[in-house]
């Protein structure tokens, strides 16, 4: 419907134009709005207002000359000025009719666009470190990453979904040498097991895993262990130094082949995990990226260079740092360590610059809001090299905050008391998750009612949405049980028996469709696209719960007949892009 007045409205601009009224250099695209009170009508243009100074006359008097303009057309019952030279657009009765056979017809097409063709998207999401299961913090990212892929999707963008894995650096250290302890004390070895190790019940399996397969192969005494290793925190010392000394004692005792071996073991374990656990929830990937690839291919090394050919870096206590100050961050950075390693600040440049190199015209991180400080170092490394940051996206997510009888579920992943995201997959379903992750905008704060989500209730947001395309299905079951025709009519046929104000409340729902999904991809809120869902179920109960359907009037039901079909279908589009499963029975 909004397309159509702005087509309408674009050939009175070109006809005003061609009769000398303004210059045709000046034609913007006319940018029509739902009106906030439907008084004024149904739409409102502001075009007289923004292109007065360029026709050099008063905005009412060219939205006059606008409206003389305007082609014929059914849809329209009046068009008026108001205010200081809005042009208010009031639909004929009739006029929302239309879009139950364009929306019959679609079908799982209805409400997708090409407003991105030709352009080149990536999304990374999630790309949580392999150390762990994934937990319902990581789900949230993983569920608005998804649902904003499948949404740019939706409107014609060429997207590219990523994970990033950080398959290098110092945390995939400690997670092998806290499988490898894990495993000395399989083999029976008395160890007091560091503060800084990863301390979940997974660290055992793994363990379990390379002891049942290896024997003791791969065993050292506690006394070798911990030759030379400072004190650990509880004793006094520093848990940092601690762990890291550990690190350097397991890759000198196992050797380059053994210690790699557990390292391996361990991040293929939990990537596995990883994996299945985003498969199982509706998550897909074009790509997993590796970060170690980036070190073996030089692209890190190729960075570094760059930016000391451009002078951007500088040496202080034997590290390499950038210059990020010179770009608004509040400190520089280090990209080399003293022991000649590179930082994971390093990779992430050097993956930033290969996503650009591969020709995305937009790329979209998808984080956790604990790295918002990351964000300009990040585009001020972009900025450096020559790149436009403007390109990059970040987009924070906060952490979510499970609830369970009302109290609050503890979370902390070192400690290993976290609840994964395939155990609350497992207590509230993958509809109720993805659904719920999806109803606050990223940046808002997020309380997760487990009890609530689990609730065949109306006061269960996905469950009264599903309820409604259910509901529907149940109507048609019932008339294949009377023997009642419910293939609909050819186009309009009887639609102007849809006079009732739940019916004609529905038909504006459904022609906003479209708006929405636009909306919602463009502006990278999933969330206005839920709230839309909850919405049109809301108008659907409450003109189930008013009206029958299959009424002996053999013309009326088949317009109530279409109208539903019409809310089912959209309802159906608006879950699978969320992620969601439309039920047929509940």
């Amino acid at each position: 419907m909004k397309i159509q007045i702005q087509q309408l409205m674009s050939q009175a601009l070109a006809a005003v134009a061609a009769d000398g009224v303004i210059p045709r250099e000046s034609i913007p695209q006319p940018i029509i709005e739902r009106a906030r009170d439907t008084r004024h009508g149904d739409f409102a243009c502001n075009v007289a207002m923004v292109l007065a100074r360029a026709a050099r006359s008063n905005p009412r008097d060219l939205a006059q000359k606008l409206i003389d303009a305007l082609p014929a057309s059914t849809l329209l019952e009046k068009v008026e000025i108001a205010g200081p030279g809005f042009i208010n657009f009031h639909l004929a009765p009739g006029a929302y009719h239309a879009v139950l056979p364009e929306i019959i017809g679609a079908g799982h097409g209805y409400g997708r666009s090409k407003r991105g063709a030709g352009k080149r998207v990536q999304v990374e999401f999630v790309s949580a470190n392999p150390t762990g299961p994934l937990h319902v913090g990581h789900g949230r990212g993983a569920a608005y990453g998804a649902v904003v892929a499948d949404l740019l999707e939706a409107v014609g963008f060429d997207v590219h979904r990523e994970y990033y894995v950080n398959d290098a650096g110092r945390q995939m250290d400690i997670l092998a040498t806290s499988v490898w302890l894990r495993y000395l004390e399989l083999c029976d070895e008395a160890l007091l097991f560091p503060a800084n190790g990863y301390k979940g019940d997974y660290i055992w399996d793994i363990a379990a895993a390379l002891h049942r397969d290896n024997g003791e192969g791969y065993r050292h005494t506690a006394a070798e262990v911990f030759e030379g290793v400072p004190p650990d925190e509880p004793a006094g010392g520093d848990k940092e130094l601690h762990i890291d000394a550990l690190i350097v004692r397991a890759k000198h005792l196992l050797g380059d082949n053994r210690y790699r071996f557990v390292f391996e073991l361990a991040l293929n374990t939990i990537l596995d995990d990883i994996r299945d656990d985003l498969s199982l929830f509706g998550v897909r990937y074009e790509q997993w990226y590796s970060e170690r690839s980036l070190t073996e291919s030089g692209a890190v090394n190729k960075l570094i260079e760059r930016l000391r050919e451009s002078g951007h870096v500088y040496e202080k206590g034997g590290a390499l740092w950038f210059k990020s100050t010179d770009f608004g961050d509040e400190k520089d950075r280090v990209v080399v360590r003293d022991n000649g390693q590179t930082t994971y600040f390093a990779s992430d440049i050097a993956y930033h610059v290969d996503k650009l190199e591969r020709g995305f015209e937009r790329v979209i991180d998808v984080w956790g809001a604990d790295h918002h400080g990351y964000v300009p170092r990040v585009k001020a490394a972009l900025r450096a090299l020559g790149d436009d940051p403007g390109r990059l996206d970040v987009l924070l997510v906060q952490f979510a905050v499970l609830y369970r009888g009302g109290e609050k579920v503890p979370m902390s992943t070192r400690s290993g008391q976290f609840v994964t995201l395939r155990e609350l997959r497992k207590e509230v379903g993958a509809d109720a998750a993805r659904f719920f992750y999806a109803m606050r905008k990223c940046e808002q704060h997020m309380d997760f009612d487990l009890d609530l989500a689990k609730s065949q209730s109306n006061d269960n947001p996905v469950y009264y949405v599903q309820y409604a395309h259910a509901r529907v299905c149940s109507v048609l079951a019932q008339a294949a049980e009377k023997a009642l025709p419910v293939e609909p009519s050819p186009g309009m046929e009887n639609l102007e028996r849809l006079t009732e104000e739940h019916e004609q409340a529905l038909l504006k729902s459904l022609a906003r469709y479209p708006e929405v999904v636009e909306y919602a991809a463009l502006n990278e809120e999933p969330h206005q696209l839920t709230h839309y869902l909850r919405e049109l179920a809301n108008e659907f109960h409450t003109y189930y719960n008013a009206h029958q359907f299959l009424v002996d009037d053999g013309a009326l039901r088949d317009a109530r007949i279409k109208l539903i079909l019409a809310v089912r279908q959209v309802l159906r589009n608006g879950l699978n892009l969320v992620g969601v499963s439309a039920p047929e029975r509940m």
